[in-house]
């Protein structure tokens, strides 16, 4: 069995992330991916922020066949020089190639880049594989695109770059049930703390295949304490989901979220909400 790895941080597995891994089966029939327990941003001290969370990020790399993911705390490979690092993969797993992204950097101080890994390749015998940069609609494919992005409201879109769902999960907890009264019960989530936040507003999702609408806010109209919830309203669904996991997958922004004069106003809107939501 010929080994062949994959460099790189991978949050989310957009269509470059595939590139790139997909890239190393023309040369291996074993695939591992070499990655790191969090984002090295953490390191640098910025925020920690990802577009899915790092199990849904490997269940997608191991739907693409990936074999095995080495995961590595950054900060205990940030200061060994690029050299040795590479050289120290190869002498562990022999791969027959290496693939990386057009622009990964890697060792003290960035000092590993593409230009090295070719060096390399013919010094310890390995294939480099550098994909170069995917473009869509003029623009280059990144996690930190795809962020804006969702950021934005525009999921839809972000979607399409992913070649995936975006996910909203968590465990149901209690809330005021005032959706129950109005006839709208739903299942409320705290927003995944890591994840990436979508802006305040209605978004049609899907839960187990089945239409939704989910409410992300801080309910205007009925909230006196201003902290944020997701509302999940399931079509069709009469259940105790109380303690319950979760998995809401985001197709769509139908309205940003706004306060109504009362509950009948907020009423109306949702019935307007839930035909926009049959018809996608």
């Amino acid at each position: 069995m010929s080994n062949g790895l994959v460099l790189g941080f991978f949050d989310g597995i957009h269509k470059a992330h595939r590139a790139v891994i997909e890239s190393a089966f023309k040369h291996a029939d074993n695939v591992i991916v070499v990655t790191f327990d969090k984002s090295p941003s953490v390191y640098f001290n910025q925020t920690e922020e990802y577009i899915l969370s790092r199990r849904d990020t490997k269940n997608k790399m191991q739907s693409l066949g990936v074999n095995t993911i080495v995961e590595f705390k950054f900060s205990d490979i940030a200061k060994v020089e690029a050299e040795e690092y590479i050289t120290m993969l190869v002498n562990k797993y022999h791969p027959v190639s290496i693939s990386t992204g057009f622009n990964h950097t890697f060792g003290n101080d960035k000092k590993g880049n593409p230009k090295m890994l070719k060096k390399l390749s013919k010094k310890l015998n390995f294939k480099y594989e550098c994909v170069d940069v995917v473009i869509e609609n003029d623009e280059v494919v990144s996690s930190t695109l795809i962020k804006d992005y969702i950021r934005n409201g525009n999921v839809e879109y972000a979607n399409t770059l992913l070649e995936s769902n975006f996910i909203v999960d968590g465990i149901v907890i209690k809330g005021e049930q005032i959706g129950r009264t109005i006839g709208f019960p739903t299942a409320n989530i705290n927003y995944p703390e890591k994840i990436v936040k979508l802006p305040y507003g209605v978004y049609y999702v899907t839960v187990n295949d089945k239409k939704a609408l989910m409410n992300w806010g801080v309910k205007p109209t009925v909230n006196n304490t201003g902290e944020p919830v997701a509302e999940i309203h399931i079509l069709d669904f009469d259940g105790n989901l109380y303690g319950h996991y979760l998995r809401a997958e985001v197709i769509k922004q139908i309205r940003p979220e706004q306060k109504f004069d009362n509950l009948n106003e907020l009423k109306k809107q949702i019935k307007k909400d839930i035909k926009e939501c049959l018809k996608l």
